[in-house]
């Protein structure tokens, strides 16, 4: 079994135990980091771990859950997800900087306006961030957040609408996979099968489909 195969799980056993909550085997995001939860392998989990970890909506990347009464288990489908084998040639454009704490108003401001689901106030520490500035705060931008043994999710690819187009999400895509590369990683990815363009832009630029992984969200019933 891959450590891909249950990525959230792997990388909160692991890499990122620091930010990780623990409940009767679940293991979750702190809420403010990533709205994540995950378990061992598919079964039964109890009302006194949801209870204590799941205060919102929680996603679930691979194994489902047996949830107890008073809760609410929603199939969201399937995702891709997608690895790249080799490094990748990084097209020209613009300079790109790492994104530090400084930034992070802006960083949430692109955020909030091309990928507000699945981000928080602190994803940014879950790994590297770059980003092409503009005058007006950021162009466009790429990070890292899960962290299984031996692979790097690549996540938050943003372009701002105005400069879509440009190939920003190309070129940084490219940066930020050969630095997965050179420290020893594997670059992966996740991306909803309906996201045609963005499946594209991966595919082109040496991303290949690995498995379709469930996904779940859990909550409290209405």
């Amino acid at each position: 079994m891959s450590p891909l195969d249950n990525p959230v799980y792997s990388s909160l056993k692991a890499a990122h135990a620091a930010f990780a909550r623990e409940a009767d085997g679940l293991l979750r995001y702190a809420s403010d980091v990533a709205p994540f939860l995950a378990i061992p392998e598919a079964g039964p989990v109890s009302a006194a771990a949801l209870d204590a970890l799941v205060d919102d909506r929680a996603y679930m990347i691979g194994p489902r859950p047996i949830v107890p009464a008073g809760w609410l288990v929603e199939d969201l489908g399937r995702i891709h997800q997608m690895v790249c084998a080799e490094p990748l040639p990084v097209p020209p454009g613009p300079p790109s900087d790492v994104l530090g704490e400084a930034d992070r108003p802006v960083v949430l401001a692109l955020a909030a306006l091309v990928y507000p689901h699945y981000f928080r106030p602190r994803t940014m520490e879950l790994g590297r961030y770059l980003g092409v500035r503009g005058e007006a705060g950021l162009d466009a931008m790429i990070g890292e957040r899960m962290a299984a043994p031996g692979f790097r999710e690549i996540s938050a690819v943003c372009t701002h609408p105005t400069w879509v187009g440009r190939g920003l999400a190309r070129r940084l895509l490219a940066i930020a996979s050969n630095e997965i590369f050179a420290r020893g990683e594997t670059p992966f990815l996740h991306v909803s099968p309906n996201n045609q363009r963005a499946v594209r832009l991966y595919e082109q630029n040496g991303y290949r489909h690995r498995i379709d992984v469930p996904f779940w969200s859990v909550q409290r019933r209405p």
